[in-house]
C-alpha cells in the first residue's frame, strides 16, 4: 500500500484528513461502547498507521518541523529533527481527534483544562454583559475545548452561550456530523466559509448582538483567493494568510480575541490543557479603506501570536499542507 507521488496542494483540495463518514462512525461507537480510555490507547495505532502510509502527512509534518527546529529550544529543535518526530507529531494529531469528540460527547474532564491569568476576564465580562466577541482561532492545539465549554457552561457564564463557527464544510462534514450526532442539545451554529457574503455578515452583526460568539481559524487561506493574501513572515518565510477573517472580525466591531487551548503533554492518555486568551489592540472604529489596513496588521498581529505558541508546542499545530506556498 503506497501512496502515489505527493504534489502539494491547496489545503482545500485535500481529502478530509478526519478519514469517511463510516470510519469517524466506528469511532462514535466505540466512543459510546467503551471508556474514553481506549479510545487514547488506539490513537496511537491509528497514528501509526497514517504515519507509515501517508507520504502527503509525513513531507508536510517534516516540512514544517524542519523550519520549526531552527527556531525553538534545543530540546525540542531535537524533538523535530528526530525521525521519529513526525510521528510523535501524528500521533499527536490523532490524540485530538479523539479528545474532541470526548469535548462534544461531555465526557472530557473540564478539571484538565487550565485557564490562564491573561485576558480571560475581559472576555467573560463582555459576554456577561451580552457583549458579543469575535473569535479567531487556529489549527494549533484543540479549540473544540472553548466551542465545548461555551455550549456546557463551564467558562464561568451562568448561562450557556451560543457559538457560531465559520468553517469549510465541504472539509469536515462528516466530522461535524458526528458531532451532531454526538450532542444534538449543542448550541454550535456552523457556517460555510462558501456561503459568506452581504446576508451572512447581517446574521452574524445579529448574532453579536444578542451576546453570542463567532469564531473562525485564521491559518487557513480561502479557495481561488492567492492574489488576495497578505505574505507574511511565518517562521522564518513569507506565507500566506488570507485577509477575509480578519476583515470580518473589524467588521463586526466587537472584541476581538486570539484563543488557543494546548495540551501541556503532547502524548499524553491523561490529558491537561492551558487556555490562552489574547485580546487583539487593533481598532476596528474606522472606515472603510483604513480597515483593510488594519485588517492586515491585525493578520500580522495574529501571525506573530501563533508562531509563538507554535514554537512552544509545534508538535501540536496540525495544518498538514504547504503552509508556505504562495502557487496553490
Amino acid at each position: 500500500m503506497k501512496d502515489k507521488d505527493y504534489e502539494p496542494l491547496h489545503w482545500s483540495q485535500h481529502e478530509e484528513q478526519t478519514a469517511g463518514y463510516w470510519h469517524v462512525k466506528l469511532l462514535l461507537i466505540i466512543f459510546k461502547i467503551f471508556p474514553v480510555f481506549v479510545l487514547r490507547i488506539i490513537a496511537f495505532p491509528v497514528g501509526f498507521f497514517y504515519f507509515l502510509f501517508s507520504k502527503k502527512g509525513r513531507t508536510e509534518s517534516q516540512r514544517f518541523l524542519g523550519k520549526a527546529a531552527a527556531l525553538v529550544s534545543t530540546e525540542t529543535a531535537k524533538k523535530c529533527r528526530s525521525p521519529f518526530g513526525s510521528l510523535r507529531h501524528i500521533i499527536s494529531f490523532s490524540l485530538s481527534l479523539v479528545e474532541k469528540i470526548e469535548t462534544w460527547g461531555e465526557k472530557f474532564p473540564f478539571r484538565a483544562l487550565h485557564f490562564q491569568d491573561d485576558d480571560v476576564g475581559d472576555l467573560v465580562q463582555n459576554l456577561e454583559n451580552g457583549k458579543g466577541v469575535f473569535v479567531i482561532t487556529s489549527h494549533l492545539g484543540n479549540i473544540e475545548l472553548l466551542r465545548g465549554l461555551a455550549s456546557y457552561k463551564r467558562t464561568g457564564m451562568p448561562y450557556k452561550v451560543q457559538v457560531t463557527a465559520i468553517v469549510d464544510v465541504k472539509m469536515s462534514k462528516h466530522f461535524t456530523r458526528m458531532l451532531r450526532e454526538l450532542n444534538s442539545r449543542s448550541t454550535l451554529d456552523i457556517i460555510s466559509v462558501h456561503d459568506i457574503g452581504a446576508h451572512t455578515a447581517l446574521l452574524l452583526e445579529e448574532k453579536l448582538a444578542a451576546g453570542e460568539m463567532v469564531t473562525i481559524a485564521g491559518d487557513r487561506t480561502s479557495v481561488g483567493g492567492t492574489e488576495k493574501n497578505i505574505l507574511i513572515p511565518f517562521f522564518g518565510d513569507d506565507a500566506p494568510f488570507s485577509p477575509g477573517a480578519f476583515y470580518m472580525a473589524l467588521l463586526m466591531q466587537v472584541p476581538v480575541y486570539f484563543i488557543f487551548a494546548l495540551r501541556r503533554k503532547d502524548l499524553s492518555l491523561r490529558p491537561e490543557y492551558d487556555m490562552h486568551v489574547c485580546k487583539c489592540s487593533v481598532s476596528s472604529d474606522c472606515g472603510r479603506k483604513e480597515r483593510v489596513l488594519r485588517s492586515a496588521e491585525l493578520a500580522r498581529s495574529y501571525a506573530a501570536v501563533l508562531e509563538c505558541y507554535c514554537k512552544e508546542k509545534p508538535f501540536q499545530w496540525y495544518n498538514f499542507y504547504d503552509f508556505w506556498s504562495k502557487e496553490v
